[in-house]
């Protein structure tokens, strides 16, 4: 009998063993699919190269069928940016986001845009969460809209995200739309968001709004040379298109280009609590070219662009050309879309400089007849136009700024009317401005000059500090309104590249 007890008690050790090992042993896989800096590009355009929200939920139902664990991630920069977005504040977006089953997203600059009251609407009608481990109220108070990390489980092993939203937000919206918030350090707080999660999750995953841009303070390859235990950052805000995955330590860099153009992708493999692979893929859109579209989106997206057809049909003008508004363009160099906008505010004081940050551009338009779906398209901020006045001292300074950044793309490139001036972009920033010419004359450093601008930088936004405390003398409308009304007075128009902006 104590025999026959033995070998029982010895057989069901042996299982319970053989079991655990088993259950350890046991490997799992997970796909991630990830966005960023969308900018509500929700359809697909063959004019922006966007393959849009139809065919990317196509692709993500396919595998959600195939596979059984899938995860769909957003790095920021959605809400805002295309009519069908910003005629309802975001509703629309989030709507199409739910139907394509997010699992999370995190806060971009331009996430920003429509105010805090409305990102708590937003926050209360999405079904996905919003993270920002950074973003802190500065009386201390929770921040109603935001999470800074959640945790996901797939087959026996976690999962934990954290989002990380860029400082820069604070002067790349409009300063009214982040009063009372401090985004603090992403590096102390990517560390400070390992320690909570390390103990509680087998993966790392950070969300993040840096980007890679070497103009930016912060960036996520500062965080992955700095904290240790991220697997995985999942980024946006700078653009770029990393292929298969930009290695940093023992952290994995992921971004997806722009304005959907490519939908990314990473494979995770995990077993004996430890990841195993990790494959990062972009699929661009042209790729997709037989993929149909999701028939549940497609639809929704019609049916919100025929309610606000009625709004974006009107015809308000005609160009002769193509105004070119492409984002690389307007951020390094003078374009004809840029002259253009900046005639239209300064004739709208009748003021001596007019003076716009590129980053405000945000699309080109066709040659033929323009609707004002196009002019809000490309000035989509909601921006308003003032009249202030400065120094030629602080109109240089303006434009030393401007340059700052050049030649990498940022957005605090001027677009400029009434003022011509050079620079060296290979000089030290803030001596890189040669030569300056107001009406044809050379800049007066003691004069005071007249300067059409919008809200945005007359605030101190892109960090035009200068103009933060000039008297405003007058006000306008939005600047999408004065380029209407200019269109309308001067069609056909045909703005061309004069040499106001020369690098040396």
């Amino acid at each position: 009998m104590k025999f026959k007890k033995l070998s029982i008690t010895l057989l069901t050790l042996i299982l319970v063993m053989v079991l655990s090992f088993t259950i350890l042993a046991k490997e799992a896989e997970l796909r991630i699919y990830h966005v960023n800096d969308v900018h509500s590009r929700v359809e697909e355009d063959d004019y922006a190269g966007s393959m849009g929200y139809a065919k990317m939920a196509t692709l993500i139902k396919e595998a959600r069928r195939e596979k059984e664990n899938v995860m769909f991630l957003d790095a920021g920069d959605t809400f805002h940016g295309q009519t069908i977005a910003n005629i309802n504040q975001g509703e629309s977006i989030s709507h199409i986001l739910d139907l394509m089953k997010l699992d999370a997203l995190v806060l971009g600059n331009h996430d920003f845009n429509f105010g805090q009251a409305r990102l708590n609407e937003l926050a209360e009608m999405s079904n996905f969460p919003f993270l920002a481990a950074n973003l802190v109220r500065e009386d201390g108070k929770e921040i109603p809209y935001t999470k800074d990390y959640i945790i996901k489980e797939y087959d026996g092993f976690k999962v934990g995200i954290f989002g990380l939203a860029t400082p820069e937000t604070a002067y790349k919206t409009h300063p009214k739309n982040v009063e009372g918030l401090k985004f603090a350090d992403p590096v102390k707080i990517a560390q400070k968001s390992v320690d909570q999660l390390k103990d509680k999750v087998d993966v790392v995953i950070a969300l993040s709004h840096l980007g890679i841009s070497e103009g930016s303070d912060y960036t996520s390859k500062m965080v992955a040379e700095n904290v240790d235990g991220i697997d995985l950052i999942i980024d946006g805000h700078s653009h770029n298109v990393v292929e298969s995955g930009l290695m940093v330590n023992d952290t994995m860099i992921v971004m997806a280009g722009e304005y959907s153009k490519y939908l990314g992708y990473v494979d995770l493999s995990f077993a004996d609590g430890e990841i195993t692979d990790l494959k990062a893929n972009l699929i661009p859109r042209e790729a997709t070219k037989d993929v149909e579209e999701d028939y549940i989106i497609s639809t929704v997206v019609d049916r919100i662009n025929r309610a606000n057809e009625v709004i974006t049909s009107q015809v308000v003008g005609e160009t002769a050309v193509e105004l070119n508004g492409a984002r690389g363009n307007v951020r390094t160099g003078e374009t004809n879309l840029g002259n253009l906008i900046a005639d239209a505010l300064r004739h709208k004081f009748e003021a001596d400089v007019a003076l716009t940050n590129g980053g405000g551009i945000r699309a080109s338009i066709a040659k033929g007849e323009v609707t004002q779906g196009d002019v809000i398209t490309v000035l989509p901020f909601g921006n308003t136009a003032m009249l202030t006045k400065v120094s030629g001292a602080d109109l240089k300074a303006a434009l030393e700024h401007g340059i700052s950044e050049y030649p990498a793309t940022e957005g605090l490139f001027p677009q400029v009317s009434g003022v011509k001036f050079s620079f060296d972009g290979d000089a030290e920033p803030g001596n890189r401005i040669k030569k300056v010419w107001v009406a044809g004359e050379k800049l007066d450093p003691n004069k005071i000059y007249t300067v059409a601008t919008n809200d945005f930088m007359k605030a101190g936004g892109d960090g035009y500090e200068m103009f933060a405390e000039a008297p405003i003398l007058s006000e306008a409308g939005g600047l999408e309104e004065i380029l209407i009304e200019y269109m309308d007075a001067n069609s056909p128009v045909a703005p061309e590249v004069e040499g106001r902006i020369m690098a040396e």
